[in-house]
């Protein structure tokens, strides 16, 4: 994920608990359950694409999507870096009640930056960062998404996508980022989700969402209700505030006119460094974004 400045050339465009949910409860999204999530990938060490942990991850969330009762399916793809390198990366995808028409995407990208570039200490510059919120959050949301949709079916079809290759550019190459993202949203073949929301570095301790530029400006209506749903929850980690227009997975789906936000919490000081770490992180950070996902995926029926 990147900084932008350049809101509209970037983009190349013209600028209720319980309801629906059987038995009348919604299913609890549980913050301790999603941070042994974002623990065990920083257990397997750095996964970026290339590197060994990076394999073990994809193992990882495959087991356990297939654990949760996913149809599980992979998307492998090779992206051609500005660099002329190239690299294999794969998407992971988990899809629940398949047959459902109505559809929405939950994302997140589960590779680690390959380099330490925003280390205080240039020596640690070259290294790969742990990636506790930067990659390990967003995952840990998903993961414990599924296992509520294995519990208790979700009222329609949601698709879990895993994207890959989303950290990997050089700073200042805007396009060797969201390459997983890019792929996916470039071979939808007929697939229209009505909504795309990508869960991005929501772990930090004391996590604050604000509205991303880019969110706010091509997909208001999703943002209001997912905001609007934070506000009936009292969940103060949401704040109607403007915040920075971001390179992330959600601008490939605009880009193919499809409603899309990302959640996330750019103002983490850990960005890109060695100290990205789970102490960094906390279970009432994922928890409060768990939550408003599941009131409005369950509000959706």
């Amino acid at each position: 994920m990147r900084f932008s400045r350049a809101l509209v050339v970037l983009i190349g465009l013209p600028l209720v608990a319980g309801l629906g949910c059987e038995g009348g409860t919604l299913p609890r999204f549980e913050g301790d359950s999603a941070f042994v999530y974002l623990e065990q990938q920083c257990d397997i060490g750095p996964r970026y694409p290339g590197s060994p942990g990076h394999g073990a991850l994809q193992r990882y969330i495959v087991n356990r999507l297939e654990r949760y009762g996913a149809n599980v399916s992979l998307q492998p793809f090779e992206a051609v870096l500005t660099t002329g390198d190239t690299l294999r990366l794969v998407n992971i995808i988990g899809n629940y009640n398949r047959e459902a028409k109505r559809r929405i995407l939950l994302g997140a990208h589960y590779d680690t930056r390959p380099r330490a570039d925003r280390d205080p200490d240039p020596s640690n510059r070259h290294m790969p960062i742990p990636g506790a919120n930067d990659g390990a959050s967003g995952v840990a949301v998903l993961l414990e998404c599924a296992r509520l949709f294995d519990a208790k079916r979700p009222p329609i079809g949601v698709d879990l996508v895993f994207f890959d290759g989303e950290d990997y550019g050089e700073e200042g190459v805007p396009a060797d980022y969201i390459l997983g993202s890019a792929h996916f949203a470039g071979n939808l073949k007929g697939y229209r989700p009505s909504a795309v929301i990508i869960v991005d570095m929501v772990g930090e301790r004391g996590a604050k969402i604000e509205v991303e530029a880019y969110s706010a400006a091509y997909s208001a209506l999703l943002v209001d209700d997912l905001f609007t749903i934070a506000e009936r929850l009292g969940v103060d980690a949401f704040e109607r505030t403007k915040g920075y227009p971001l390179i992330d997975d959600h601008l490939p789906f605009i880009r193919a006119g499809i409603p899309a936000v990302v959640l996330i919490d750019f103002d983490y000081p850990y960005w890109h460094t060695l100290e990205d770490t789970p102490d960094k992180c906390a279970p009432e950070s994922l928890g409060a974004v768990g939550s408003v996902l599941v009131e409005y995926i369950w509000g959706l029926e």
